[in-house]
């Protein structure tokens, strides 16, 4: 059977969905739990996959005597509670942090003090946990991280980069939280979203060293230009109280276990591709940089496996991950996210050669400023648009790829997924 349109787009949504499945915390969280202490157990954590992580560790320790507290973004709550009579959820703002989220994390740091050593304190974390957690650091206020969150936002550095600076201007993150806990065993289960899967970068790393400096978050602010309010910059100036480092006693040697990752979901997508018949090739789960310019790599790639099968022969997947940015200019109004912007740019790279489809989405389920996790793109996209009377390129530039794919009715709408992987690419050639 060859592959027409509505083949192509069934596989591409099958393909995200073994991705989302992959990345499930009700599925793959419990194998990783710690024996249960002597003493007793407190659990905290922060993330778009919070709700979903605090009922797994109930389920799964349903006659333990559970106490502690997540919090997740706004929406972002299980629609049957199947328990949560343990464990107490909070909601607050994301991207942007609000006052719920300082409160939560100043709540969850009076929870681990005071702990022993035959007490457990278990911390679930997940992407978006740093915006949920922005606790400031003495002498800052919520209205300056506010503001330091927007410049970050705007600025196009990486979550490394970004995190960097969050964890020298928090009272909660790099590290923080398990100094709070000490003496307590202080175990972590993650779900990275990051790239490379680095610890003290997933939700800026509450539970272990931090390696980074207050000279190194000075550098990025010049870096990129900056405009952080007044006492930001000062406070990076003084520099008084670094973030705990690597051989901290207080920190002991971290317990931190990856429960799912962007590798673990483009294996499980190449397994997918396997049983539909499709050659997978997996180009790597870290894959970064401008957008539009990742697609037209992609796209390029594509063309090759179209016209010489290389680098592998049809019908092919061509699958990554990874967090790309998009560099917004002053005023920018487009709602497009990096996952449609970097579909846009594959799409007027290849400029309707037949035989090529795409997905692009973010396993959380919301892509940039959008309600859409992603977008397909079809051979045939570009003159669909045209035929509205679309241009493709100048919504490209304009940064509305997000407008683009609703007019062609190509979003991909899941709603929030409780889980975040980051985002994930598949790039069909038949």
């Amino acid at each position: 059977m060859g592959w027409d349109d509505g083949r192509a787009r069934a596989a591409l949504q099958r393909l995200f969905g073994a991705a989302l499945e992959a990345a499930d915390p009700l599925a793959v969280l419990a194998p990783h739990l710690p024996e249960p202490p002597r003493g007793r157990i407190v659990v905290v954590g922060a993330g778009k996959a919070a709700a979903k992580m605090a009922a797994a560790v109930e389920a799964a320790w349903p006659g333990l005597p559970l106490s502690g507290l997540v919090v997740a973004p706004h929406g972002a709550d299980l629609p049957s509670p199947p328990l949560r009579r343990r464990i107490a959820l909070r909601f607050a703002s994301h991207p942007v942090p609000d006052a719920g989220g300082a409160e939560a994390a100043a709540e969850m740091l009076r929870l681990v003090r005071g702990l022993g050593p035959d007490d457990l304190v278990l911390v679930l974390v997940s992407g978006g946990g740093s915006a949920l957690t922005t606790l400031p650091a003495p002498g800052l206020t919520l209205e300056d991280l506010v503001a330091v969150n927007r410049e970050l936002l705007r600025s196009g550095a990486p979550i490394q980069e970004m995190n960097c600076i969050r964890k020298h201007l928090s009272a909660f993150s790099g590290g923080r939280l398990a100094a709070a806990a000490h003496p307590a065993r202080v175990v972590t289960l993650a779900i990275s979203d990051v790239p490379g899967d680095d610890p003290a970068v997933i939700a800026s790393g509450p539970t272990v060293p931090d390696p980074t400096t207050f000279a190194e978050a000075r550098a990025l602010v010049a870096h990129y230009r900056m405009a952080l309010p007044d006492p930001v910059l000062r406070h990076l100036d003084r520099a008084e109280e670094e973030t705990p480092k690597p051989g901290d006693p207080r920190l002991g040697r971290p317990d931190l276990r990856l429960i799912a990752t962007p590798l673990m979901a483009l294996r499980a997508m190449a397994a997918e591709a396997e049983r539909q018949g499709l050659a997978p090739l997996i180009l790597g789960d870290a894959l970064e940089g401008e957008a539009r310019e990742l697609g037209r790599a992609l796209a390029g790639i594509a063309r090759s496996t179209a016209a010489h099968g290389l680098p592998l022969p049809r019908p092919a997947v061509l699958l990554s991950g990874g967090e790309t940015t998009v560099t917004l200019p002053p005023g920018a109004a487009g709602r497009g996210g990096r996952n449609t912007e970097c579909l846009l740019g594959l799409a007027l790279t290849l400029e309707g050669h037949p035989g090529i489809w795409a997905l692009c989405a973010d396993t959380d389920g919301i892509d940039g400023r959008s309600e859409a996790a992603g977008a397909i793109a079809t051979p045939d996209s570009l003159a669909r648009a045209r035929a509205r009377g679309l241009d493709p390129r100048a919504m490209l530039a304009a940064h509305d790829s997000h407008g683009l794919f609703e007019a062609l009715g190509d979003l991909i709408v899941t709603g929030p997924t409780l889980t975040n992987v980051n985002d994930v690419r598949a790039v069909l050639v038949a």
